[in-house]
């Protein structure tokens, strides 16, 4: 465990693995924190800035990384709404900034992929540990039976309001948290290693159900019981990987459709949302929310509303189309797809597609299960939220894209991460 505070480098490398090391554990959290750190990382890399030592910036590569900023940027010059559009483009910056920065720093971040990964890890375990005490607590201080962990009062943004994050966007850490953690399962040898690695599954595929965020869900459920037997097992292993995950995948929805809470979350809940608006509904589904986005978009197609235009038109076309919930509540599209057809057109859509199948060709490429994991996951997530809208979503996408980008399983060093290097 010591070899993820102490390593071997220079004295500029280690306070740079310290700043991201910092940076990853601060995700779950505030964002203050988060940004607190980036601007400490961005200022030591300025600092000990050194020729030799710089990536190449101007590439394929990191144009893709900052694709999205740049449409946002470009978005601006016909938009509807000039203040809205100027602090969706700061929230964007971190899309621009962080490739920038991993070019600029000198760091070989793929030499210590496995240590910062572990750590990560960990800090998502330990962060379902505390919302579940959390919980617990509360349950015990007004005097519930402790069956009401499992009511919808602790289930979703419930279970995740302690740490002020939208359980989708902590619900994509925990799945990346939960995928390395498997992979280091699979390979790991001593017993007392597995038997830690196997407790902090079953810690983040208690907060996953918990935190019920049905995309992430969704496409855990793919990576799990078919990527990870197919990129990392062979043979009888394999065999017996499938069989096992898939026998308690079935355990899990069994569990899932016996419990009135999480059926309703996981069915009924979607059954709703994908269906037509009905009179007398309180609740507007999804698909009504789209089929308003989509008569916008019918307008413009080509080039949309510009930057910082979605939420304003929404306002006014739920109104209008007499979705008062949504009206009431500001809600977005709820589908990024959507919503940049709807700021930027087809072009702009197009764009953030292409950067999507950049992601997916160099996953496959060089076998990163990890990373393929993610652009799994952005991808499901896409159709259901607008999560490069949010600050944690944004970070999520603007730290992961480009650390997987510049790192692979493939690290300079063998590392086991519960020992000293």
């Amino acid at each position: 465990m010591s070899g993820l505070f102490r390593i071997e480098d220079s004295l500029v490398n280690k306070i740079s693995y310290y700043h991201i090391m910092l940076l990853m554990a601060s995700l779950p959290f505030d964002m203050f924190y988060s940004h607190l750190i980036l601007i400490s990382f961005a200022l030591h890399t300025l600092i000990h800035l050194d020729k030799k030592n710089i990536k190449p910036v101007f590439t394929l590569r990191t144009l893709a990384l900052q694709s999205v900023f740049f449409v946002t940027l470009l978005c601006i010059i016909y938009t509807t709404n000039t203040n809205q559009a100027f602090t969706e483009i700061g929230r964007r910056s971190i899309i621009l900034i962080i490739p920038a920065l991993f070019c600029l720093n000198p760091l070989d971040i793929k030499k210590y992929r496995s240590q910062l990964l572990l750590l990560f890890a960990l800090v998502c375990t330990l962060t379902i540990v505390y919302l579940y005490i959390d919980a617990l607590i509360t349950i015990r201080h007004f005097h519930l039976p402790f069956s009401m962990l499992f009511s919808k009062f602790f289930a979703n943004h419930n279970f995740s309001e302690p740490i002020n994050i939208h359980a989708t966007f902590f619900s994509m850490q925990v799945a990346i948290s939960l995928v390395y953690l498997l992979s280091v399962l699979i390979k790991e040898k001593m017993f007392y290693n597995k038997f830690f690695y196997l407790g902090c599954c079953l810690v983040l595929t208690a907060g996953l159900i918990q935190l019920s965020s049905k995309s992430v869900c969704f496409s855990l459920f793919i990576i799990i019981n078919v990527a990870i037997p197919y990129f990392l097992l062979q043979g009888v292993m394999r065999r017996k990987f499938i069989l096992v995950t898939a026998s308690l995948s079935v355990l899990l929805i069994t569990g899932i459709l016996l419990s009135g809470t999480f059926r309703e979350r996981y069915i009924t809940e979607l059954t709703t949302d994908l269906s037509p608006a009905k009179a007398n509904e309180i609740l507007d589904s999804r698909l009504s929310r789209w089929k308003v986005v989509l008569g916008l978009i019918e307008k413009k197609p080509l080039t949309g509303y510009g930057t910082g235009s979605e939420m304003a038109l929404l306002h006014d076309g739920f109104f209008n189309n007499k979705l008062y919930n949504s009206f009431l509540n500001n809600l977005n599209a709820h589908n990024q797809y959507l919503s940049f057809l709807l700021k930027s057109g087809i072009i702009g859509l197009l764009i953030y597609i292409a950067t999507l199948a950049f992601g997916f060709r160099i996953a496959f490429q060089q076998k990163d299960l990890l990373f393929i994991a993610f652009m799994a996951i952005i991808t499901t997530v896409s159709f259901s939220e607008n999560f490069l809208d949010v600050d944690k979503g944004i970070f999520f996408y603007a730290f992961f894209f480009p650390f997987f980008i510049f790192s692979n399983k493939q690290a300079n060093v063998k590392f086991n991460p519960l020992k000293s290097p």
